[in-house]
């Protein structure tokens, strides 16, 4: 239920009990007891997320320390390429968005912290390729071998325009002290950008980070 809510901006109950498979009365004894708790809210017969949820979420942690370390280097990363920055993990099966700040490109792909994405993105194959592949849901394609392979040498993922049309994207390990990928640091910009360049600013950052994550230890 809470899935579906969070589908849409607001819903009324037929609608979210189509779209989270549950009958009406059942959807509708749910609903209730979420909007007890202030996870959602109603208005009149509509529903929404509520602000417990918001609040609750925005205490979400991928890893501890994590968001707070990485907090300056993407600001400072932003405003020197332009880029929309996004630091990644891998959940569910898909690359989620654990925080960052829109850019260039940001019409064409929107970063928001909670969005997520197929794994074959450029941050999602780098935390597959360089970290336990348990957290991938699913079958790896058969030239995989070899593009993880690309990935742990170069120590970079990229993207050209295979996502999204008119977004290129490069990515980048974040390490905690013992050397375990616990991120990936990711920029997005327009096809005419320096990749090469690009790279050598993202990797930096992503450094950054994980010195940060070492200090907070």
């Amino acid at each position: 239920m809470l899935e579906a809510l969070a589908d849409t901006n607001e819903a009324g109950l037929a609608a979210l009990a189509a779209s989270s498979g549950l009958p009406k009365t059942t959807a509708y004894r749910l609903l209730d007891q979420l909007v007890a708790l202030g996870a959602v809210e109603r208005q009149g017969t509509r529903y929404r997320t509520g602000s417990r949820m918001f609040r609750l979420g925005r205490g979400w942690q991928p890893h501890p320390g994590l968001r707070a370390a990485a907090r300056q280097p993407l600001r400072q990363l932003a405003g020197a390429t332009g880029a929309s920055v996004c630091l990644c993990v891998l959940r569910e099966g898909r690359t989620m968005a654990a925080t960052g700040i829109p850019g260039i490109v940001d019409e064409l792909a929107p970063v928001r912290a909670g969005a997520s994405w197929p794994w074959t993105t450029a941050a999602g194959r780098l935390l597959v390729a360089m970290g336990p592949q348990a957290l991938l849901m699913g079958p790896l394609p058969p030239s995989w071998r070899r593009q993880s392979a690309d990935i742990q040498e170069n120590g970079v993922a990229v993207d050209r325009e295979e996502l999204v049309p008119g977004v290129c994207c490069v990515a980048v390990p974040v390490a905690q002290p013992r050397g375990q990928v616990v991120g990936a640091l990711c920029a997005m910009v327009e096809p005419e950008r320096d990749l090469r360049r690009l790279t050598h600013i993202v990797t930096q950052a992503g450094r950054t980070i994980g010195a940060g994550l070492r200090q907070s230890c």
